[in-house]
This record gives C-alpha cells, sequence and structure tokens, in this order.
C-alpha cells in the first residue's frame, strides 16, 4: 500500500477529505501510529536473533565515531540517538575491530572500585557502559599506540521509523505490508477519539485485532531458527 493509498483508506474509515482531514494532520497521527508500533515490534523482537528495523533504510543501524586520546566518554548524537544498543566495537592500530564488553556502574562499584579509577591507564578499550546518551570506555582510548582514533568507534544499535512527509506519495510505505492495514486503523482510530465520532469503538475493535495478528506474526516470524528436540542426555555421578 502506497503512502498516498493510506491516506485515502484513512479518510474513508473517518468520512473525511483533504479539506476536513489536511494531508499534514494526516501524516502526523500516521507518524505517530509508525512510531507506536515500531515500538512494540522492536519490544517483541530485540532480544531474538532477527531484529525489526525500518526497510526503507538499506544501511544497516551503524553509528561511527572517532575517539580522542584519554577521553572515555562518548555522546551519541541526538538525531541518531539508538533506541537499543546491540554492541560497540574498536579499531586497534592494526585496522582490527574488536568487541567490548558491556559493564554498568553497578557492576564497576561491585568491585569495589571508584569509576574514576576503573582502567585508569589509557590502552584499547575492551568495556563500555550506557549511560543515557552516551557510552563510556575503559580504559579511555591512548593516543594511536594501541588504537585508531579516526573513526575507530563502532555503535550498533536499533532504530525508529523514517517520518513520512508527503501524503500523495505513490512510494509504498516502508513497514512490511501486514502491517498497512494496522496503520490505517490506528490513525483513524485517534482522529476518530479527538473529533468524537461515532464510529470509536468500531474502529479500535478492528485495531486491536489487527495489532494482535500483527504481534503475532512477529512473534513467530524466525522461523528459520526453532530449537531441535532430541533424545540425547547426560548421566551425572
Amino acid at each position: 500500500m502506497t503512502v498516498a493509498d493510506s491516506v485515502t483508506f484513512i479518510r474513508l474509515l473517518t468520512g473525511t477529505d483533504s479539506n476536513s482531514f489536511a494531508n499534514a494532520n494526516v501524516l502526523i497521527l500516521l507518524n505517530d501510529s509508525m512510531e507506536k508500533i515500531a515500538g512494540k515490534i522492536l519490544s517483541e523482537t530485540s532480544g531474538g536473533g532477527w531484529k525489526f528495523g525500518d526497510p526503507a533504510l538499506s544501511a544497516l543501524p551503524t553509528y561511527t565515531m572517532n575517539m580522542t586520546n584519554s577521553e572515555p566518554f562518548y555522546q551519541i548524537d541526538s538525531l541518531t540517538t539508538p533506541l537499543v544498543i546491540l554492541g560497540a566495537e574498536v579499531l586497534d592500530n592494526n585496522s582490527n575491530w574488536h568487541p567490548l564488553e558491556p559493564i554498568t556502574l553497578e557492576d564497576i562499584r561491585k568491585k569495589g572500585i571508584a569509576q574514576l579509577a576503573y582502567y585508569s591507564t589509557d590502552g584499547l578499550p575492551v568495556e563500555y557502559e550506557k549511560r543515557e546518551h552516551a557510552v563510556v570506555l575503559y580504559p579511555a582510548p591512548d593516543n594511536g599506540i594501541s588504537v585508531t582514533l579516526s573513526g575507530g568507534l563502532r555503535i550498533l544499535f536499533l532504530r525508529g521509523m523514517t517520518a513520512l512527509t508527503d501524503a500523495t506519495s505513490t512510494t509504498a510505505i516502508s513497514f512490511p505490508s501486514p502491517m498497512h492495514g494496522f496503520l490505517a486503523y490506528d490513525t483513524a482510530l485517534a482522529f476518530a477519539v479527538a473529533k468524537g465520532l461515532g464510529n470509536i469503538n468500531q474502529l479500535r475493535v478492528e485495531r486491536d485485532e489487527r495489532e494482535r495478528k500483527l504481534m503475532s506474526f512477529f512473534a513467530r516470524r524466525n522461523q528459520d531458527d526453532r530449537p531441535v528436540m532430541t533424545n540425547k542426555f547426560e548421566v551425572y555421578y
């Protein structure tokens, strides 16, 4: 379904036209609906082997940053702040990438070490801490003795959806096709509630049913990675 088709569908469900439901307002509610369901799908799939992402974006979500000598703290650009961080990697001085182990501030303090004293000697980072909108590297990178500072930090993450900007676009909505109908009903329901339309309950019932089927689909889509039951057993003495 194209964006224009979705807008037409939404107007059919709400009994509106471009005057009573302007394109700009349709896009506001439609984009909100996309973000809501994307958040639920990310929550459903982030712990599994097949992560969810925006099909409209061809490049995998990887944030590459420069590092600075003796600086452990790296703020992530607010425009590309990850929803879920999958991992971090650093580039050594031989152009080899090394995965970092995640650690929390609580983990450090349980060791009886103050955070500022943890890995106090600069070198090749081996751990990273996620804190608010940034990552903290342990140890802080050195000045090129062990690490490559330029483009030497990679953050692997999951991201939200790309906002729709043209209600007349003939480009297909980037969500998988089973989701298109849900988006139309969810958007129509938001409008109906705002305007006090008489079909709120009907829209909600249909929206909820489509959401249930949609989430059930994503919970089961990883069909090529299923546990195998065997009769193997171990004997302990």
